[in-house]
């Protein structure tokens, strides 16, 4: 896939409790009617996720997340054989099954960050080990509270990545995660500098605390302050939205490639 022109990825939470209820889908007509929804408003690729990683969400058990994932992709794969599949999991072994099993395209790893996981270094290294024998693209999240921070961070799992032969690397700068309201946009403010990286920037802003804290208002208000906020990383680098709302932010896309 071409980055040099950015992409739009949708939003497919097959669980019960993301933050975000309206983008919550379990049933398999759910499942299908909001494959379809994602496809028909533009999106480049889906990123089907079954484990909320909200802040103050329990993860729920491999074997149950493996069993929402089945449920999902084999309904996505039925409905669109065709699409490019991202996986949003931090475990290696359900990463094995969605690509062994469904063909999954990408993992979209949001607990990457060594400081994120709870336990040592061992299930990192267990899911670099695991993608780069995969050999599917890999996004790699920070969640370090500064830019210098997360440069040094980033640098130093890239490598580790690169040493075992993991080639294709996304890195995403962890909007929410680690970071207080000040910290998020200060790392928006800088995100330009991920450039250094050399990597593809996968930013997911959608409908997130920092805007709606900051405006005190719903997630269900947030849209308007997505759009400001995608705009401003497309304008720093970003090659890929995460986003709930596809067709708002493919719009945000051609109209920046326009100007541009």
């Amino acid at each position: 896939m071409d980055l040099e022109v950015p992409r739009v990825m949708g939003i497919l939470n097959a669980t019960p409790d993301s933050f975000y209820a309206a983008s919550r889908v379990q049933t398999e007509e759910a499942v299908a009617s909001r494959v379809q929804e994602i496809l028909d408003e533009g999106a480049d690729m889906i990123d089907v996720g079954a484990c909320s990683t909200r802040p103050d969400s329990a993860a729920v058990s491999e074997q149950e997340e493996m069993e929402r994932l089945r449920l999902a992709l084999t309904v996505v794969r039925r409905v669109a054989p065709d699409a490019v599949v991202s996986v949003d999991t931090f475990r290696p072994s359900v990463a094995r099954m969605a690509v062994e099993e469904f063909g999954a395209d990408m993992i979209n790893d949001v607990k990457s960050s060594a400081s994120f996981r709870s336990d040592d270094n061992a299930q990192l290294n267990n899911m670099f080990r695991m993608v780069a024998r995969l050999g599917v693209p890999y996004v790699l999240m920070s969640q370090a509270a500064d830019m210098k921070t997360m440069l040094m961070e980033l640098a130093r799992d890239v490598q580790q990545l690169r040493d075992y032969g993991q080639k294709d690397i996304i890195v995403d700068p962890g909007f929410g995660f680690g970071k207080t309201l000040d910290d998020n946009y200060a790392v928006m403010r800088d995100l330009s500098q991920l450039q250094l990286l050399e990597l593809p920037v996968l930013v997911g802003v959608s409908r997130k605390s920092m805007i709606h804290r900051l405006l005190d208002l719903k997630p269900e208000e947030a849209l308007n302050g997505t759009t400001v906020l995608n705009t401003m990383a497309l304008e720093r680098g970003a090659k890929i939205l995460r986003v709930h709302d596809v067709r708002e932010a493919v719009e945000c896309v051609q109209i920046w490639r326009k100007i541009k």
